[in-house]
């Protein structure tokens, strides 16, 4: 389920690449960014989707090859994204997998663990590192990290997910204090569970979970984080860095 909310923040020019944007969080992303005015990249490895969804946007929009699992794929994919786009002003490091889920701590194997912190941990931080001098050059560089709430309560039988997930946060903070001499500014949001494809296998009861633990008590859609994430690419943000924004319905609180 994914609905484009009309966006109150603009970013009319700014050129942002999105990770794991051919469905689900991040293509809600997508939309919200050019309907903001914002030129888009999307980065996938759904390549049907991943084009599909570039020609509906238009001319705003660009397809870019990009697997978190290869180190050349990211290189070649920024680059493709900053070429597309004649630059970068903005980076929201979305894609990841879970594989994890329903497995209590026992029931992980090794590989999954790896494949997991592959994508999510390190894949992060050489999409990053590759995409920096270009935010850099920018001059209001901007990095948002898509975390979970998660890694915020411990959610049970998700140990490699959750896991990935607060390393993504403790990254983030690092990555702010190294960055921040370029101008650029690096936060993360934690969304609750969301209605999205990737959480379809997510059992009934964890969802009523949810809906029972939130202040607002509804399910949580898509376009509940996109105007987080708006707010964190904006020049608005440019003194906001280091931070965790959860976007739940007050299910964590800090």
């Amino acid at each position: 389920m994914t609905t484009t909310a009309i966006p109150e923040i603009r970013l009319d020019g700014r050129r942002v690449l999105v990770t794991g944007a051919a469905r689900g969080l991040g293509e809600s992303f997508a939309r919200a960014l050019v309907a903001a005015g914002a030129r888009v990249a999307i980065g996938d490895v759904l390549h049907e989707r991943g084009r599909a969804l570039a020609a509906e946007l238009g001319a705003a929009a660009h397809y870019v090859p990009l697997d978190l699992l290869d180190g050349d794929s990211i290189r070649a994919g920024v680059t493709a994204a900053v070429q597309a786009l004649g630059g970068l002003d903005g980076l929201i490091n979305n894609a990841a997998i879970t594989n994890s889920g329903g497995k209590a701590m026992d029931e992980l194997d090794v590989d999954t663990w790896d494949r997991v912190m592959d994508v999510n941990v390190r894949g992060t931080w050489l999409v990053t590192v590759a995409a920096r001098p270009h935010l850099a050059a920018s001059g209001s560089g901007r990095v948002v990290n898509i975390a979970s709430d998660t890694a915020l309560w411990g959610a049970p039988k998700l140990l490699a997910y959750v896991a990935s997930k607060g390393a993504v946060i403790a990254m983030t903070r690092a990555l702010a204090r190294e960055m921040g001499a370029d101008g650029i500014t690096v936060n993360a949001i934690a969304p609750g569970l969301t209605l999205v494809e990737a959480t379809e296998y997510v059992p009934r009861a964890r969802h009523e979970h949810y809906l029972q633990g939130r202040a607002i008590a509804r399910a949580q859609l898509p376009a509940d984080v996109d105007a987080a994430a708006l707010f964190l690419l904006s020049h608005g943000a440019g003194f906001v860095t280091g931070q965790l924004l959860p976007v739940n319905g007050g299910f964590v609180m800090n």
